[in-house]
């Protein structure tokens, strides 16, 4: 058998839902709704982060990062997907598969640390109130930030190199919307152990390790809750924390259903609307989730607004 990768220039063509074409068109404006909300909310947050300074706070800083990956990543998919879903054909070039699948899995990655360092945030901020400044000092903010940043870029450039050293045998057919480890893996003519053990040795550090120090996090913090008094701290302590166990839900959930199982127990069209979901509907509902739920950004939006209102006027 022939197993070399063939040119490195050949475009590869990611055939999506080509197989169900009635759904097509409804799926590319799901798909461009989602991305404009996505784009807008995000921005929303950053931008009123950064402008109100009551917002200087570590818990904003680190949604303020949340906002910029969700933003990256969806950029990283969106557009190419619907140039294909609009376009004539639905190629990519080899080197936007790369780009695209590595940029996916680095941004994917580094928000799965990230949400866990929010968790501890939270934690910080409502069973150590009295010392939280002193805790989440901005030096410590910004290293757990760059932590999981890191830690995003290395696990990246470990699976992207060793899926895409895998033998192809010739094939150029991706059979999803983006090129993702699971369609990559498929398209391999051979079956590599290696890239089974360790993806699933990364999807403990990445996937079982956060999950389980946010589970705790919320462990303790829901004993702390059950102790206050003050009915108004109360309902601030579940609103803000409500909205970050909400995110970790949706993204956690689908995330562990789609890659700590073996690749060959998921069906295609069920990874496609998995992907789907955590790609780009998630993305769109973070900023919905923490604003919606969250007086201070709504405060803050208020605020900032009135202030540009009066300097018109004036």
């Amino acid at each position: 058998m022939d197993t070399n990768n063939g040119s490195s220039t050949t475009d590869f063509i990611l055939l999506g839902f080509s197989d169900r074409p009635q759904l097509e068109p409804i799926i590319s404006g799901v798909v461009f709704i989602f991305y404009i909300v996505t784009l807008v909310g995000n921005t929303t947050i950053i931008l009123v982060s950064y402008l109100d300074t009551q917002l200087h706070t570590p818990m904003y800083f680190f949604l303020s990062n949340l906002s910029f990956l969700d933003l990256c990543y969806t950029t990283s998919i969106i557009p190419q997907m619907l140039v294909n879903l609009w376009g004539p054909t639905r190629s990519i070039t080899y080197g936007g598969c790369v780009l695209q699948f590595f940029f996916a899995l680095d941004l994917g990655s580094t928000e799965c640390l990230l949400l866990a360092v929010m968790a501890y945030d939270r934690y910080a901020a409502v069973c150590q109130p009295l010392h939280y400044t002193v805790i989440m000092n901005p030096q410590l903010c910004q290293k757990m930030v760059l932590t999981a940043w890191l830690g995003g870029l290395g696990s990246a450039l470990i699976v992207c190199s060793l899926t895409l050293n895998l033998p192809r045998c010739g094939h150029r057919k991706v059979d999803n919307f983006l090129c993702e480890m699971p369609a990559l893996i498929k398209m391999a003519c051979v079956y590599s152990k290696v890239i089974e053990i360790t993806v699933f040795a990364l999807g403990v550090v990445f996937l079982l390790a956060p999950i389980s120090l946010i589970l705790i996090s919320y462990g303790v913090i829901t004993q702390a809750v059950m102790r206050i008094k003050s009915e108004a701290r109360w309902r601030k302590v579940l609103n803000t924390c409500g909205s970050h166990l909400t995110v970790v839900t949706l993204f956690y959930g689908t995330i562990i259903y789609m890659y700590m199982r073996p690749q060959n127990s998921t069906s295609q069209d069920e990874g496609k609307f998995l992907t789907l979901f955590y790609a780009i509907i998630t993305p769109s509902l973070n900023p919905l989730i923490y604003t919606l739920r969250n007086k201070d950004v709504k405060s803050a939006v208020k605020r900032i607004l009135h202030v540009e209102k009066w300097s018109a006027k004036s």
